[in-house]
């Protein structure tokens, strides 16, 4: 499976951003690929006024899904990108699309919020309960995930249970200290320890760190961009996911079960 991720810096208007993963998406398919991940979030560059992210959030059946399914029209490249969609109570989903061929294949609305580092993303974004989501690309199952989501290593296990062999990781990873030193970490980890790929997408700019890149099952980082708009190929061969899962049998010699019951927020741990 040929992977594609790209990043780029969002703009606070919903049409820059959707002419920016169109033309991500022409890119990707110009280079022939079956996946492109994109960043979190893009229908509006995140800002201090994070109550705006409700403002901007479209339905799924609103003009940025609708324009970004006439994209992928009659291509077989699997595009997966966040946008933040309406709840009924008055919050939004951080939600990721996957489309093909100008089709919605799947919706995953994040789980795990990003109530760290002094922000509160619960303020404004509905957590979800709902299982992990495994599509199939190209003959290759991939597990949706967003952002936060990667420092909680039980979701991307259960996503390996439920076959995965590529993670797709869109996310808008905010700068900090040592916070871009974490986000390869984690990326690698969960590739290392689950003997899978990640594709992981950071959106660039001011906020946000961008490194955008592609880990291997044996934690090799295969491809990967600095600050900069751009794509990162890499080429996920299902004989080399084998090849790793053979010579590092993780998945095989453990002992321990991942519960798939989600905790309400707020219970004791």
């Amino acid at each position: 499976m040929r992977i594609a991720v790209g990043q780029f810096a969002a703009s606070p208007d919903w049409k820059d951003n959707l002419a920016a993963c169109q033309e991500l998406t022409a890119e990707a398919v110009r280079g022939g690929a079956d996946l492109l991940v994109l960043p979190e979030g893009v229908l509006a560059r995140f800002t201090e006024d994070r109550h705006r992210i409700r403002e901007v959030a479209q339905p799924l059946d609103g003009p940025f899904v609708t324009e970004m399914l006439a994209a992928t029209a009659g291509s077989a490249v699997t595009v997966v990108v966040g946008i933040h969609e309406p709840s009924e109570d008055g919050r939004v989903f951080n939600t990721l699309v996957a489309l093909r061929d100008g089709e919605l294949i799947a919706r995953y609305r994040k789980i795990h919020l990003y109530d760290a580092f002094g922000d509160l993303e619960s303020a404004n974004v509905r957590p979800a309960d709902e299982p992990p989501v495994v599509i199939d690309v190209a003959g290759t199952k991939v597990g949706l995930m967003t952002c936060y989501d990667v420092r909680f290593p039980e979701l991307a296990r259960l996503l390996v249970d439920a076959g995965a062999e590529v993670l797709a990781l869109p996310a808008a990873w905010v700068r900090g200290p040592a916070k871009e030193r974490h986000w390869e970490v984690m990326v690698t980890a969960r590739a290392l320890e689950n003997t899978c790929w990640v594709a992981a997408s950071g959106e660039c700019g001011p906020r946000n760190i961008g490194n955008s890149l592609v880990v291997d099952p044996l934690g090799t980082v295969r491809s990967r961009l600095a600050a900069a708009p751009g794509l990162a190929w890499a080429d996920a061969a299902p004989d080399a996911t084998a090849a790793a899962r053979r010579t590092l049998p993780v998945l095989a010699n453990r002992r321990f079960a991942v519960d798939p019951t989600v905790i309400p927020l707020g219970a004791p741990q």
